[in-house]
């Protein structure tokens, strides 16, 4: 936490700097002050202390201009507050969906990609179809039983390809560990050799399965990260029996830490063999996953081809009849998931710009009324020779600093708040600078909109008139 509130200390310091350019840009001029004189005499045009002396007043008229404007914003508190609060609604709303899209968008995608580009999965359900699914209505395919796993595992026969079977036994199951032991919150699952490699699983210390593991039920397991903190705190968990349902294992491998998705903690699981598993976790109807992965990315289409036969072959069906099962690659599910994450971005846009938009009236309104209530100083100060451009640039310089306090709070909340609900769903934080520099880009433009009409319907009031109202 306090490296995040550094972070957002350093946020706002940059957001402060960047709004200086507006500061900069009026007396830019000025600061080349010293060097005017080479400059004029390589155009061939001296400085005059004419232009000197407009240069003097021009800064001061811009100390003066803000120093007026900002008691103006004071003497209308109630109002300038309704105002910045309707901004900073509308800059945290759009801040906020950015940063916990960007965060959901780079969790879901480091999953999907930890995959890899060449792997396919057959399951109950095609998951990449039901992302888009609109409608209410939904097919009920027959769930993937070990003997038609077992068969599709033999009868495809694709070359350079690696075939996986697993489940899930259970997902509330206790670890024991000499006298220690875990909450009922850990996923036991049963896998073959090729389940770690094929779905991205990384080892951080010890050894996977192996194939001699498998076909003689070796009471064998792979931890997730957690335990190596958890349960075996400060021991080193390889070549230690852990105690599942009574049944004694022994420590192999530690997988890399993958975090959670959704309050599903990946670190978190004890995958063991999988016949030993369906022997200990015996229920009804229990749904197997295959993963196939390509060696050759050149060859995954021909393989899911021929995978999609061999399947139909498996569930026995007719040329006629649609697949009850479901393919699902990985590079397709990372493409959906873009597309649907891509909506949510535009959606959270326009919504967060309706909300700005009455931001922008509900400015210019202020500024429309502050003209109205302000045309007796604005003609006495056009009697006393104040030209239009100033009398532009005071009720200009309001609303731009009543945007900017509005764009600073709105920005800093929106990103609290992003990382809040980010935290709370168990994503990694992602500061999202495009959001940042959309929220920055749409207070100048705010600003430019609200001000603009205002300041040149102030400037161009006849002072002769502006006197005469009461």
């Amino acid at each position: 936490y306090f490296l995040l509130s550094t972070f957002y200390f350093l946020l706002f310091t940059f957001y402060f700097l960047l709004s200086t350019f507006y500061f900069l840009l009026f007396t830019f001029y000025f600061l080349l002050f010293p060097f005017s004189f080479y400059l004029g005499s390589f155009l061939k045009k001296p400085v005059t202390f004419k232009t000197k002396c407009s240069q003097i007043v021009m800064v001061g008229l811009f100390k003066e201009n803000t120093r007026i404007a900002i008691d103006s914003i004071r003497s209308q508190a109630l109002r300038t507050f309704l105002t910045v609060f309707i901004i900073v609604i509308g800059i945290t709303f759009l801040v906020g969906i950015l940063t916990l899209t960007k965060a959901l968008e780079n969790n879901l995608f480091g999953n999907f990609a930890s995959m890899g580009a060449n792997t396919f999965s057959i399951s109950q359900y095609d998951f990449s179809e039901q992302i888009n699914q609109n409608d209410g209505e939904q097919k009920v395919n027959p769930i993937i039983s070990y003997p038609q796993a077992k068969s599709f595992k033999d009868k495809f026969e694709f070359p350079l390809t690696a075939t996986s079977l697993s489940f899930t036994a259970s997902a509330n199951a206790e670890v024991k560990f000499d006298n220690k032991k875990t909450d009922p919150e850990i996923t036991i699952l049963g896998s073959d050799e090729n389940f770690i490699p094929n779905n991205g699983f990384e080892l951080s210390a010890g050894r996977n399965f192996n194939s001699f593991d498998v076909d003689n039920n070796n009471y064998v397991c792979v931890l997730g990260a957690n335990f190596k903190d958890g349960l075996f705190e400060g021991v080193n968990p390889i070549d230690k029996t852990i105690s599942v349902r009574g049944a004694k294992f022994k420590v192999i491998g530690i997988l890399k830490e993958k975090g959670a998705t959704f309050g599903n903690n990946q670190d978190l699981r004890v995958i063991i063999p999988i016949q030993i598993a369906r022997s200990i976790f015996s229920q009804p109807n229990i749904n197997y996953d295959i993963d196939v992965k390509v060696t050759n990315k050149q060859l995954l289409d021909e393989a899911v081809d021929n995978a999609t036969l061999a399947m139909r072959r498996v569930r026995k069906l007719n040329p006629i009849e649609k697949e009850n099962f479901g393919i699902s690659r990985s590079d397709d599910l990372i493409q959906r998931l873009g597309e649907n994450i891509a909506v949510i971005n535009i959606a959270a846009i326009a919504i967060g710009a309706i909300t700005i938009f009455g931001s922008t009236i509900a400015l210019m309104n202020i500024m429309l009324v502050s003209v109205s209530e302000r045309t007796r100083e604005i003609g006495i100060r056009k009697a006393l020779g104040a030209k239009r451009g100033t009398i532009a640039w005071q009720f200009f310089t309001e609303t731009f600093i009543i945007s900017q306090i509005g764009g600073i709070i709105g920005i800093i909340l929106g990103l609290l708040l992003g990382s809040l609900i980010a935290s709370v769903a168990g994503f990694e934080f992602i500061t999202p600078w495009l959001a940042i520099m959309i929220a920055f880009g749409t207070t100048f433009v705010v600003t430019i909109i609200s001000g603009l009409y205002p300041a040149i319907k102030a400037s161009k009031l006849d002072p002769v008139e502006a006197l005469r109202y009461e």
